[in-house]
């Protein structure tokens, strides 16, 4: 499962993944953390109260310690609510990283987003997720949108503005009506609602020109 989707996180598919990676029972001599089941260190299994042989350790209860340790302690979920994607990234680098390292990530992010604290107030990087960098990743989640609403108007008035441009240069259709001024030296001569086939000049333009 990719992080990069899906627009609404699932935890569970998460740590479903995440254990699918990590694979069952490894106890290699060169790694320090000693034994591991489903990625969980022997240390981390003790302390949420594995008394068993962690070749035994058994994967609901690896995916309990992910969701409580990784997830719902350091607050992820309430970034989930707001940002799943970012959410997923937290998650994967706490397991990786540590949780703090994660969140620390997060606020220096923010602070570098907020264009010198125009869009919301720096915060304090405490490794800590709460009210004040939720409120932030509010804050960069508004200008982010507010930057996608300015690039589509910004778009969608240039393609206004083109679709005008080429109406102005366009000759009338016979029988049809033109908005544009047609431009000679000199002379501002104008398009507009008369007969068929007909350019009439402005200063001159009468009645019999008309199409009535």
């Amino acid at each position: 499962m990719s992080l990069a989707d899906p627009p609404r996180l699932a935890i569970d598919a998460l740590i479903d993944a995440l254990i699918d990676r990590e694979g069952g029972y490894v106890n290699h001599p060169a790694d320090r953390g000693g034994p591991t089941r489903w990625g969980i260190t022997e240390a981390v299994a003790r302390a949420q109260g594995h008394t068993g042989p962690m070749r035994d350790l058994p994967r609901a209860e690896a995916a309990t310690i992910y969701r409580r340790i990784y997830w719902l302690r350091p607050a992820f979920d309430r970034v989930a609510a707001r940002a799943p994607r970012i959410a997923a990234e937290l998650f994967d680098t706490g397991v990786n990283m540590g949780t703090a390292i994660a969140t620390g990530v997060l606020q220096r992010a923010l602070n570098a987003l907020n264009r010198t604290a125009r869009d919301y107030p720096d915060i304090m990087v405490d490794r800590a997720l709460g009210p004040r960098t939720l409120s932030a990743l509010d804050g960069s989640s508004e200008s982010a949108r507010q930057g996608r609403r300015n690039r589509a108007a910004a778009r969608d008035g240039g393609a206004a503005g083109r679709t005008l441009h080429r109406a102005r240069r366009t000759p009338p259709e016979p029988g049809g009506l033109s908005l544009g001024l047609a431009r000679k030296p000199h002379r501002r001569r104008l398009t507009g609602i008369i007969k068929p086939g007909r350019t009439v000049n402005f200063d001159n333009l009468q009645q019999k020109d008309l199409q009535i």
